[in-house]
């Protein structure tokens, strides 16, 4: 990922809890001196929190698979050290750290002597947000560091650093970021703290990288305090357990935003534009096959589409059946209008390359079994062609379409973005509902 380039107003420096504004209040006092730094401006524009347990690469540092700095990004030393990891184990190879991985990598560090288990390389900056989201709005950055070992109590630094702007303008919009590091269970002691670091009277974000639960003290405090609750479905080692309790927050009026979910954008607009013309039109209410193909390993964004889809169609779901098999197949049955019966099936898709993304949309057929219905459509990624939702001679007389994904779908950049749109996502909400139903019916 690039990085802008920075000017640092201060370094991270260790401090007490206590002294975490007195400390942010000094750094600005001083930045008045003269120089560059008189012309820097304050967070301004809203506060967020990270929540942000890196655990994957810990473990791999700790195992001896990874030596670069943790810092939280899924980048090409990272994916190589859980590519070792994999093959050192006997597992099967994807670079990416799946539930069956991570609790291996678990297995190993609990193995390991009390004084091997040490954690090397934890980021001294203790922020990994991208700065593409401080060069546009100056902002407070708190990062929660969740580290492995015994309870020490909570640790914190503040920094301050400021993207350079490419513009003549001296004017430098800074970020400052304050730290906190300790044990799960001596973050949620520090919940109401960090609640009260947040600047009153702007925005206020929670991104939340790891599994929501609402039940968890700290997770309870950050989302109610919040005015949007971000998280990234892609990376859950259970989506369907986790979407349920997404679900559950959002009808305890927590305001969520899943960014996997705007991954399916040109999914979606391609597969609405596909039944624009009037002619077509018409023939939407005749779609009663639907397979969508997903790049194995999470269904999420399959799951997320075909709950879109059953939303606007008015479909309701009344049955699901796991058939298994090398394609992990699932059959939702939805009861359509006039009580046509409308089946889907997913496939979990196994590729020689993983995207960057885990569980992307590989392939999506809608068709209907009247053979006189105008509605056979066919979506597929540029990246893997359409081969598989073809076969079959099927496809002569579907309107084929290949999709673009976004320029950029990591976490990071997409996040800027968000900030941009934050706010209550009814679409998203209303497909979640249907898809928390077929979920409801395993």
């Amino acid at each position: 990922m690039s990085k802008t380039t920075t000017y640092t107003l201060q370094r991270p420096k260790d401090i007490s809890l206590g002294e975490i504004e007195a400390e942010l209040n000094k750094i600005w006092l001083s930045s008045g001196s003269g120089g560059t730094a008189s012309v820097a401006t304050r967070a301004t524009t809203f506060s967020m929190t990270i929540y942000e347990p890196e655990e994957f690469q810990q473990l791999l540092g700790a195992l001896g698979f990874y030596g670069e700095e943790i810092d939280g990004f899924h980048g090409k030393t990272t994916r190589d050290a859980i590519r070792k990891a994999q093959m050192e184990y006997g597992m099967r190879v994807t670079g990416r750290v799946d539930t069956p991985t991570l609790l291996r990598l678990r297995q190993e560090f609990a193995a390991l002597p009390p004084e091997k288990q040490v954690v090397p390389n934890l980021d001294a900056r203790g922020a990994t947000v991208s700065e593409a989201i401080a060069a546009r709005s100056p902002s407070r950055v708190i990062t929660l560091c969740p580290v492995l070992g015994p309870d020490e109590g909570v640790t914190a630094q503040v920094s301050a650093y400021c993207p350079v702007q490419k513009s003549k303008s001296r004017s430098l919009a800074c970020c400052e970021y304050i730290t906190l590091r300790g044990t799960k269970e001596a973050l949620e002691r520090v919940a109401d703290l960090v609640v009260s670091l947040a600047v009153p009277n702007l925005p206020k974000f929670l991104w939340w990288k790891a599994t929501p639960n609402p039940e968890q003290k700290l997770f309870q405090s950050l989302s109610a305090s919040a005015h949007c609750t971000i998280l990234d479905s892609c990376y859950f080692s259970d989506p369907d357990s986790e979407f349920l309790k997404i679900q559950e927050s959002i009808e305890q009026e927590t305001y969520i935003a899943d960014l996997n979910w705007h991954r399916l954008f040109p999914w979606q607009e391609l597969t609405a534009a596909a039944f624009d013309p009037p002619e077509r039109r018409a023939a939407l209410c005749e779609v009663d096959r639907v397979a969508i193909d997903y790049e194995k390993g999470n269904d999420a964004q399959a799951m997320m589409f075909l709950g879109w889809l059953a939303s606007r169609l008015g479909w309701k779901p009344v049955k699901y059946c796991l058939t298994g098999g090398e394609y992990e197949l699932q059959h939702v049955t939805f009861q359509g209008q006039g009580d046509r019966e409308v089946v889907a099936e997913l496939a979990a898709i196994p590729t020689a390359d993983f995207g960057e993304i885990p569980g992307d949309l590989i392939g999506l057929r809608l068709g209907s079994g009247n053979p006189d219905a105008d509605c056979c459509t066919i979506l597929c990624s540029e990246t893997t062609g359409c081969m598989r939702m073809e076969a079959g001679g099927v496809a002569q007389n579907c309107r084929t379409e290949q999709v673009t994904s976004l320029p950029d779908q990591k976490a990071e950049a997409m996040m800027a973005q968000q900030l941009q749109r934050w706010g209550r996502e009814v679409l998203y909400e209303e497909s979640l509902a249907v898809m928390v139903e077929i979920l409801r019916l395993r």
